[in-house]
């Protein structure tokens, strides 16, 4: 059977909260059988504004994926990864910063929020 893919996940900052259940994770457990359905553990990019704190985002990697199990998410199901034991992903946005310019990202509406709500400027990790 094709099914549909669904790639999505969490940044490992913390537990998830009920606003997470209501915002995705009732869905990811309507999709689990309907869809191939990946959930990422972004432990890589929650380094981008916890990167004095590498400790925290190790120690949410373990809440997040017990969250996840806590709500019905079956690995059986889902496939659940950590992004940063998957190279591939590392590379992947290694090429990306080669192609991509600061100025091309600032024109992207959801990126140009996210630097002006965390202060960046223009020093963007």
């Amino acid at each position: 059977m094709n099914r549909p893919t669904i790639l999505t996940g969490d940044r490992t900052t913390g537990p998830l909260h009920i606003g997470h259940y209501a915002g995705s994770l009732a869905n990811r457990l309507r999709y689990q059988d309907s869809h191939e359905q990946f959930l990422l553990l972004a432990d890589t990019q929650a380094l981008t504004d916890n990167a004095n704190d590498p400790e925290k985002v190790r120690r949410s990697v373990m809440e997040v994926a017990l969250d996840y199990l806590a709500v019905g998410i079956d690995p059986c199901r889902t496939t659940i990864c950590l992004q940063s034991h998957l190279p591939a992903l590392a590379e992947l946005s290694m090429l990306y910063l080669n192609f991509v310019t600061v100025a091309r990202l600032e024109r992207n509406l959801t990126i140009k929020d996210e630097i002006r709500v965390r202060g960046f400027g223009r020093d963007i990790p």
